[in-house]
């Protein structure tokens, strides 16, 4: 057996990804693409998604973002409509907390589109009261 005199595997030739820290250009919806909040991760690639135009549908994460661009339920994504099936499509872009924020500010989203962030926000008013219950009474 050869000895492995290298200086690591594969993920050593791929490099960091670095270019999350640079503001990208925000990208609009065109004819056939529709704005979409995931629901559900199912696997295997897919997604159920609730469009904004109040359709929900199954989706299908292109091969470009399936290993790189971690989807989960809650996010922001545009979604390109198929002609021949209205209730499937194809992931196309996901939308960092940030952008689904200015997208809301443009009036893209709709003002009742809860992004993850307002989803956190009142998730940490967790305050539970508890009733004084002598131990022995029960």
């Amino acid at each position: 057996m050869p000895k492995n005199h290298g200086k690591g595997g594969k993920n050593r030739r791929k490099g960091k990804n670095e270019n999350e820290l640079e503001r990208r250009e925000l990208i609009f919806k065109e004819p056939g693409q529709e704005y979409a909040q995931v629901l559900k991760m199912l696997g295997n690639g897919r997604l159920t998604a609730h469009c904004f135009d109040g359709t929900e549908r199954l989706c299908h994460i292109r091969g470009k973002l399936r290993k790189k661009v971690w989807i989960n339920g809650g996010d922001i994504v545009l979604i390109g409509l198929r002609e021949y099936q209205d209730s499937k499509a194809d992931v196309i872009l996901k939308y960092s907390p940030e952008e689904a924020r200015r997208l809301k500010e443009y009036g893209q989203l709709p003002e009742n589109a809860r992004l993850s962030d307002d989803i956190n926000a009142e998730e940490g008013d967790d305050d539970i009261a508890f009733d004084d219950v002598n131990i022995d009474e029960i």
